[in-house]
This record gives structure tokens, sequence and C-alpha cells, in this order.
């Protein structure tokens, strides 16, 4: 599949030239940019890459909606809040000009963006290095849920598909976690 990842998010000069994926990928910590307008010039340049003037996808149009949502206007406003609620508004300019924000997940907590043109082929079904790339702010293929056991301390990481629960799940040291309903018990944590 990645070949088809490389048709969507690469432009035939780039394929041609032998560009890879990764190079046309932005990474983005959970906790935001490491350069303020970053994100911004990241979407800008991929629009322009494919021939397309970027309207409104700007830095001063994504740090507006940044200083709209602060949490002196939004007190449930948490770290972390901010950088989705970018991504979020980026994503509705880009599909307003035609293009699809998608995200690679690669199971850490950075973003891996990709920007590509949205046409007969929405990026939808679709691995890299055997890892899911989805469209930005579609349900991910599977979640990850990872604690640690409040008997031994053992991390415990699970990839559970949307029809999957951690229903009765256990520790390896017989400490049982989760309910039959699949909710934690008390005194198990889930990391965020």
């Amino acid at each position: 599949m990645t070949d088809e990842v490389e048709e969507l998010f690469l432009t035939p000069g780039e394929r041609a030239r032998g560009v890879g994926v990764d190079s046309v990928m932005f990474t983005m910590d959970w906790t935001g940019e490491d350069h303020p307008g970053g994100l911004a010039a990241f979407a800008a340049d991929r629009v322009r890459a494919f021939g397309a003037e970027p309207t409104g996808v700007d830095t001063e149009a994504v740090d507006r909606v940044a200083v709209d949502r602060t949490a002196e206007n939004d007190p449930t406003l948490r770290r972390g809040d901010l950088p989705v609620r970018r991504l979020d508004h980026l994503a509705a300019v880009l599909a307003e000009l035609g293009f699809t924000l998608a995200v690679w997940d690669d199971g850490t907590d950075t973003y891996e963006l990709l920007v590509a043109p949205t046409g007969e082929r929405e990026p939808t079904g679709l691995l890299y290095r055997g890892l899911p790339v989805r469209p930005w702010g579609s349900e991910p293929e599977a979640a990850l849920v990872s604690l640690n056991c409040p008997n031994c301390a053992q991390m415990l990481v699970w990839e559970l598909p949307p029809t999957e629960t951690l229903a009765d799940e256990h520790c390896d040291c017989g400490t049982v976690l989760f309910d039959a309903t699949g909710s934690p018990l008390p005194g198990v944590t889930l990391h965020d």
C-alpha cells in the first residue's frame, strides 16, 4: 500500500525524482508545533506543490483560531487541546480548497501529517510502513490503550479495533484490570 500512499501524497514530479513520503510529512508533538507557524507553512507548501493557491492556509489564520480558543476564553482547554483545534481548523480550510489533511497513525503521541488533493480517491484504508493513514478527524481503525498495573507497575498496552473491549482483562501478575463491560476497575488509571 506504500505505492498508493505515494500516489496520493506525492506530486507526479516528486514521484519521478524518487522523493519519499517521509520528506513531505510534517511531524508535530501532541503539545504543539516546535516553531510557531510551521504547521500552516507546511500545509501551504503542500497545496502549492500540487499547483493550487493556499488561500486561507497561512500562519495568521491558523493562529487566529488559537487565540480565539485560549484557556482565557475556554476554561475547559487542557494541554494538548490547542493543537487538535488547530488541526481541525486546518483540515476544514484544506477541505474547502479541495485537499485532505491526513494523519499517519504511527502509535506515538506525535501527529505525522500529510496533505493530498481530494479527488477520485479519499485516503482511507491505506497503510504506510504497515500502519494506517487516515483523514484527520476520522475515527482511527484501532484505539491504543495503555496503563500501569496498580499491583506490579508493569506497563500494559493494547491496540483495540473499534468493535473490541478489554472486558475482564487482567495483568500477567493476575490483577484484574477491567470489569465485564470493559470499564477500568477502581485503582486502574489509563494513560492519556
